[in-house]
């Protein structure tokens, strides 16, 4: 057994040998399975601080597609450059704000101040937590492949703010498209499933 008695993360968990014979739901499961209650409650606070405010912007569907996409890039990214074990959902957390970030940059001209200090916390936080990760047991390359992830989502399918209107009847509204969205989550996915399968294909040929 990899982890123990731990069935279901031991069928679920991010192990390379397996991907390659071709268990490729590990390339997806990991980040939403866990090694302890510590490890799950210090990855749901810090959805807690981020997820509703980042969810409020990108709406329900594109929020979870964000999500879903930070945690795949993340397990391919430590598929490849990582041997060791993972498991959990900082991929998708790291994903979350890599598109804070991404956010606060490109919305920068209507936030404001208030861009500049979200920028400036998240890459602090980011970057403190990928020193954080050089400890061992630490899955840094699945933080930098979420990171990566989000990052590249948000900058394609991330909310665009302007103001529609005449003072004082002013509205601000999202200029990104829905199939904007639908392309950027279509090839963002498909961008780290072909490193996936290139990687695999490499692996299982002993090159």
């Amino acid at each position: 057994m990899i982890y123990g008695d731990d069935l279901i993360a031991n069928l679920g968990m991010k192990a390379n040998q397996e991907i390659i014979q071709g268990q490729l739901w590990r390339l997806f499961t990991p980040m939403f399975l866990h090694g302890s209650l510590l490890h799950i409650g210090f990855n749901m606070y810090a959805l807690y601080l981020f997820g509703p405010s980042l969810e409020g912007r990108f709406g329900h569907f594109r929020f979870l597609t964000l999500y879903l996409l930070g945690g795949f890039a993340g397990n391919v990214v430590s598929f490849i450059f990582s041997p060791a074990y993972s498991l959990g959902s900082s991929t998708a957390i790291f994903g979350l704000l890599g598109a804070e970030m991404v956010f606060s940059y490109q919305n920068k001209k209507l936030l404001g101040n208030r861009a500049r200090r979200v920028l400036t916390n998240v890459i602090v936080i980011a970057g403190i937590n990928l020193i954080i990760g050089l400890s061992p047991g630490i899955d840094n390359w699945g933080h930098i492949g979420g990171l990566i992830g989000g990052s590249l989502f948000a900058w394609y399918a991330g909310p665009l703010l302007k103001l529609e209107g005449v003072f004082p009847n002013l509205t601000i509204m999202d200029e990104r498209e829905p199939r904007q969205v639908f392309t950027a989550a279509l090839g963002v996915g498909a961008l780290f499933a072909l490193l996936a399968g290139l990687f695999i294909f490499i692996k299982s040929r002993g090159i």
